[in-house]
């Protein structure tokens, strides 16, 4: 299909909910699996659909991650007809000019957008986990006529209402949306993936930008406005692995979904049989003892261990001592844990040291996060 899309990336959120793992570092640029990035998995996806203009829009703690993205290399997209980019919240005569909303996001990069001629724009959040292609959400949005796609995946109705819900007729037209209702009437969760005509987005944001009562956010503001005015809305239903790992507990969980035998979270329906591609670090192969026990383990390059490791995502240059016990626990890059530590239910992050005999134990609703002595 000739329809040039264009993908912008939403990448600056503060990623408070995840605590020390954001203190220093962008939420999109916090590890997963053991060695990715979870930046790696929208870039991958457009990788995959053969999406060639991508640009990601960074706001706090940005350093590492506008690195880490460069020109796209990891990813293939630094070709002569490719380009990658990083976007930094506007200069002004006042200093940064912080976005006020996930809407004025991509409007400040109106210019950026205009000069790349897009037929359609993509709008992608850089803090979910899955592995797609658009091709399809594309074909339909086409076929539509569609002003709009936006991405819905099904969710428990019990659950609904943390969630933007769309109401759809038997042509997945949408009919309705509602932000977190409290009694909702339908399943269909805005997975806050957009494909529109840029002419129309174009319109609304500068329409929406003009809107002094507006929060300037798509959900709240531009999809409820779009279709109290009549444009076509359609949703594209996903049928897949997808994540939100925007808390201590979704994190954990998405990477012991990796470690599930079950047919619905096992590693190879997570991946969906295309590729992820990340950082090819210069590393050491990781080695395991002779009185080691590891179990049901995802255990990354550079790696150590003499203890015990069980149903664990390891990281790359981590150290597990003898007698040291690590039990559905995520661990970070650049650990030592000690003699005689025990971990379970943890999420540890990177570079810190855990001492002899240290006990940091949560259970499946309450996970722990150990931030302590970096080294």
């Amino acid at each position: 299909m000739s329809k040039k899309v264009v993908a912008m990336i939403l990448a600056g959120g503060k990623g408070s909910r995840l605590q020390a793992l954001t203190k220093k570092n962008a939420k999109p640029a916090v590890t997963f699996g053991a060695k990715y990035r979870i930046i790696d998995f929208p870039l991958s996806n457009c990788a995959n659909s053969h999406i060639t203009t991508v640009g990601v829009l960074t706001q706090y703690e940005s350093v590492y991650l506008d690195q880490y993205i460069g020109n796209g290399e990891k990813w293939g997209l630094n070709g002569v007809r490719s380009l990658t980019t990083t976007l930094a919240p506007r200069q002004t005569d006042e200093g940064l000019s912080w976005y006020k909303g996930t809407a004025d996001a991509i409007y400040a990069n109106i210019e950026f957008m205009d000069s790349t001629d897009p037929d359609y724009i993509l709008i992608l959040s850089g803090d979910h986990i899955y592995s797609t292609s658009f091709d399809e959400m594309l074909e339909e949005t086409v076929e539509n006529n569609a002003d709009c796609t936006i991405g819905v995946y099904e969710v428990p109705i019990e659950e609904a209402s943390r969630f933007g819900i769309l109401v759809a007729d038997k042509n997945n037209r949408i009919v309705e949306f509602h932000e977190k209702p409290a009694h909702p009437t339908s399943n269909l969760a805005s997975m806050g993936i957009y494909l529109f005509k840029y002419s129309v987005l174009r319109e609304a944001l500068i329409k929406d930008a003009k809107n002094k009562e507006s929060s300037h956010d798509f959900g709240k503001d531009v999809i409820p406005m779009l279709l109290n005015s009549g444009a076509r809305l359609f949703a594209y239903k996903y049928r897949g692995y997808w994540k939100d790992v925007g808390t201590i507990a979704s994190l954990h969980e998405a990477n012991m979904d990796l470690l599930d035998g079950t047919k619905e979270t096992n590693l190879t329906e997570i991946f969906n049989g295309l590729k992820i591609y990340t950082e090819d670090q210069p590393c050491h192969p990781q080695y395991i003892g002779s009185k080691a026990v590891v179990e049901d383990s995802l255990i990354d390059q550079g790696t150590v261990i003499h203890g015990e490791v069980k149903h664990s995502v390891v990281s790359r240059q981590v150290v597990v001592e003898k007698g040291a016990k690590v039990d559905h626990c995520v661990v970070m890059g650049n650990v030592t844990i000690h003699e005689g530590a025990e971990l379970s239910y943890a999420v540890i992050a990177p570079d810190v040291e855990i001492k002899k005999g240290v006990k940091i134990q949560g259970d499946q609703k309450h996970i722990k996060l150990y931030a302590g002595e970096e080294k």
